[in-house]
């Protein structure tokens, strides 16, 4: 099958008009009429129904358009991907998160992104919380999902949505027996909070900035979820964590309380422009093409009404 008559056919088939396609595929429009006659003789039908005034596809004319559009764009898609691995451009990309990564989106994103990129080879590292910026400060990787605020400077960041912010506490805890509590209930808790050098992040964690300019005290540090999560369920301290830990990270010794005028958690996808990577433009794309498009995974993980 001949590409340029594709070509010929698609643009005729868009514009249903000789001179207006010839003019947008810059040939004669003798030329047109004969690549399309060609075609149809190829097939054996009728594509197109020709007559003074108009012109209009028919039956099989609307069946091949789908097909003929489908080979130019695989086409078309398989001479950019040779050419990039030809030129040498990298095609792996590392994706850096800590725990929970973008929660729903995660694995929407990552698809989308394959779809786009199916010449792209993506490796994913997780971080503990050490590491908030998810390998970006050290560069050991090139594109993550973390969670603002964060120390890390130069950062470019898209922010995909922000979630609720709950206090995990004992069952024996006093608080457990409530459906909510405010920021000011928990001032005089111990808090336990992931050992990091970030201090933005550390603050943002323990409250800082509702303490009047002054750092939590009684802080129990931690290097891992579980870790945690096995402090809280004894007791030791409680913890102020993302929502969504209600779901990833459940245990019969602890509950969730929702905290109602804490400003949330904002989780952005981020990378550092600086260490240009000719993939993370793509990467970043897919990510907001999956958060403008999956509204109801938004409104579960926002825990707003009618979600799924």
């Amino acid at each position: 099958m001949n590409l340029r008559r594709l070509r010929s056919f698609v643009a005729l088939a868009e514009e249903l008009h000789f001179t207006r396609a010839a003019a947008r595929l810059f040939v004669a429009q003798q030329s047109l009429s004969r690549q399309i006659s060609q075609l149809e003789a190829e097939l054996g039908t009728p594509l197109l129904r020709r007559t003074s005034r108009r012109v209009e596809l028919t039956p099989a004319g609307e069946v091949f358009l789908t097909a003929a559009r489908e080979v130019l764009e695989r086409f078309d898609r398989g001479v950019t991907e040779a050419r990039r691995v030809g030129q040498g451009e990298r095609t792996t990309l590392r994706v850096g998160f800590i725990v929970g990564a973008a929660l729903e989106l995660t694995t929407h994103i990552l698809a989308e992104f394959t779809r786009r990129r199916p010449d792209a080879r993506v490796e994913l590292h997780e971080f503990g919380f050490a590491d908030p910026s998810a390998g970006l400060t050290g560069g050991g990787t090139d594109v993550a999902f973390i969670r603002l605020p964060s120390t890390t400077h130069g950062l470019a960041t898209v922010p995909l949505f922000t979630e609720p912010c709950v206090v995990a506490v004992s069952t024996g805890h006093p608080l457990s027996r409530r459906d909510h509590v405010r920021v000011a209930d928990l001032l005089d808790e111990p808090i336990a909070i992931g050992l990091t050098d970030d201090v933005v992040w550390r603050d943002f964690w323990t409250l800082a900035g509702h303490r009047g300019g002054r750092r939590a005290r009684n802080l129990v540090e931690t290097h891992s979820q579980s870790e945690e999560v096995e402090v809280v369920a004894a007791g030791m301290a409680c913890s102020i964590t993302p929502a969504a830990a209600r779901r990833y990270s459940p245990h019969p010794g602890v509950r969730f309380v929702t905290i109602v005028d804490h400003p949330g958690s904002v989780v952005a996808v981020a990378h550092r422009p600086d260490r240009s990577h000719p993939l993370v433009a793509s990467f970043v794309a897919a990510a907001e093409a999956v958060r403008d498009r999956e509204t109801g995974i938004l409104r579960t993980i926002r825990g707003l009404p009618g979600a799924d």
